[in-house]
């Protein structure tokens, strides 16, 4: 899937003159956290978001570092920060060093992006001008929808079998040596043995993401590498009783 797809459009920016109250204000109508920065032709300088405004002298909420501290960091640093939690204007406070994509990026490239560098948002730029914001709740809209889509119809217990085992054999932390898989009228039904219990979480999950799969009987045993002790599943331990 591509950013063009999940994003926000269109874009509501502010230019860089523009006053931080009137940032603040936009971002409580929109109701959104960020805003692109641009320049008199429209090219993407910088980005606002609501992080920026948490440190004000306003609100008493500035950083008050020790004396040591503040010998340390340098005028450098702390005339940066002065002018971040006292400045009026937008281009006094925002962020300059801004990642940004293009509308055919693939949302896993956006995902990598967001996680590498601690981001929410992400600016979508044609050119150097911004048509578009992707954030964290687009992302979960387009996993929202991929949740309710259709289920794919499979062609019935021996298929789904195979689909299972091929799924297995692509993953390296699967056990597919000490597993077996039994299907019957979309039921699927897990024996065997790992060696560690998240492998057992993970493989239910696998098996519920097979096309076909109506539910999932764990009746796997656990096997403890070092004293070779035995754990049977819940289930089987249920239907024992």
């Amino acid at each position: 899937m591509k950013v063009r797809e999940v994003m926000t459009k269109p874009v509501v920016s502010i230019e860089a003159d523009a006053p931080i109250s009137l940032a603040i204000r936009l971002m409580l109508q929109k109701k959104i956290s960020g805003l692109p920065v641009v320049d008199a032709a429209g090219n993407l300088i910088g980005v606002v978001t609501e992080g920026d405004f948490l440190r004000r002298a306003e609100t008493g909420t500035r950083h008050k570092e020790p004396r040591w501290l503040e010998f340390l960091m340098g005028p450098g640093a702390l005339a940066e920060e002065y002018a971040k939690t006292h400045g009026r204007k937008v281009s006094e406070v925002m962020t300059n060093d801004v990642k940004t994509v293009d509308e055919d990026t693939q949302l896993g490239d956006v995902v990598a992006l967001m996680e590498r560098n601690g981001i929410k948002r992400v600016p979508v730029l044609r050119g150097k001008k911004p048509v578009g914001m992707v954030t964290r709740a687009n992302l979960l809209r387009a996993l929202a929808g991929a949740l309710h889509a259709p289920p794919v119809s499979c062609c019935g217990d021996v298929a789904i079998r195979e689909r299972i085992l091929r799924e297995m054999e692509a993953q390296t932390w699967a056990p597919s040596a000490t597993i077996d898989v039994a299907v019957r009228h979309g039921v699927v039904t897990l024996s065997g043995y790992v060696l560690d219990e998240r492998q057992r979480l993970a493989l239910k999950v696998l098996v519920e993401n097979v096309p076909g799969v109506k539910t999932v009987r764990d009746e796997m045993s656990f096997v403890d590498a070092m004293s070779g002790v035995v754990i049977g599943s819940e289930e089987t331990a249920k239907s024992r009783h």
